[in-house]
């Protein structure tokens, strides 16, 4: 996030964020801080994608042995399942990051995709992944 290389600085990027009633406005310090965050979090999942990628590869490779119960069989495919759950849930969770450091340069950051709203500062600030507000969030959960 450096001016040189075609970014908008944190100063920039901070005086295009919106903030609810009532909320300071964002500081360089702040953007700079949510930005090494997710960036953290990026390199940190991405490993993890990898190494339960590799484990989901190792459990799909196994075809079992030709005097496996049905209960070796039904372990193995439960473990499949769930390899394959955690593979899934870490791909999301990469996304959800790379999306909030999009928002982020983009200046769209801690805005509601719902309503276009602003989340609110600590929302945003707790957990920089999040797209809706939380009255948006609460009505889709009710659903």
């Amino acid at each position: 996030m450096t001016a040189s290389d075609g970014d908008l600085s944190p100063a920039e990027i901070a005086g295009s964020l919106r903030v609810g009633e009532g909320e300071r406005p964002w500081t360089a310090a702040e953007v700079e801080a949510v930005h090494r965050e997710l960036l953290a979090d990026l390199g940190r999942l991405q490993g993890e994608l990898a190494e339960a990628n590799a484990d989901l590869g190792d459990l799909l490779d196994d075809p079992g042995g030709a005097g496996d119960d049905q209960a070796d069989t039904g372990s193995r495919a439960l473990e499949r399942e769930q390899a394959l759950t955690m593979v899934n849930t870490m791909r999301n969770m990469v996304l959800h990051t790379q999306l909030a450091l999009a928002r982020l340069v983009a200046g769209a950051f801690g805005e509601c995709e719902s309503c276009g709203q602003p989340l609110g500062k600590e929302r945003a600030l707790a957990y920089p992944r999040a797209v809706l507000c939380v009255a948006c969030k609460q009505r889709e959960e009710r659903r």
